[in-house]
């Protein structure tokens, strides 16, 4: 199976970098996924790298989050320059959703992952987990209008 490592690095990163928001604290959390796929023989035959590489990143995410951040303020999304105004509004907006809604439009729509591979993430049918990202999307819309 020929995969685009530096692809799959990079959603990662940006996945870490989203629920950080600390640039230094993603790219160890990103390494530190990578290494763990690495030593992991199962999952590199099995055809399973987003599903385990996300697992793992959820993961550490989580461990790196209980521990005090360094800065206090977040840090723009590296390589992008959003209008501040929309930016602003739309990181309000997303603040308001639960975590599990914000991780699925930052899959979704800023990663990019099929629905194939969120539905294997989440344990949801394709139709349920597609309900529920219109849903979100639709409410998001909504408060920018």
């Amino acid at each position: 199976m020929a995969i685009d490592l530096e692809a799959q690095y990079d959603k990662i990163y940006r996945y870490c970098y989203y629920r950080l928001r600390d640039r230094e604290r993603a790219e160890d959390v990103t390494q530190e996924t990578f290494l763990r796929w690495f030593a992991s023989d199962t999952y590199r035959d099995r055809g399973q790298l987003l599903h385990y590489l996300y697992t793992v990143a959820r993961h550490l995410c989580a461990d790196e989050a209980r521990r005090p951040p360094v800065h206090a303020l977040p840090e723009e999304l590296p390589g992008r320059e959003p209008d501040p105004l929309l930016s602003i509004a739309l990181r309000s907006e997303l603040d308001k959703l639960s975590p599990e809604d914000r991780e699925l439009v930052l899959l979704r729509c800023v990663n990019g992952e099929p629905m194939a591979v969120l539905c294997k993430l989440y344990g949801q049918s394709r139709f349920a987990l597609r309900r529920r990202l219109d849903k979100i999307l639709k409410t998001l819309k909504d408060a920018l209008e």
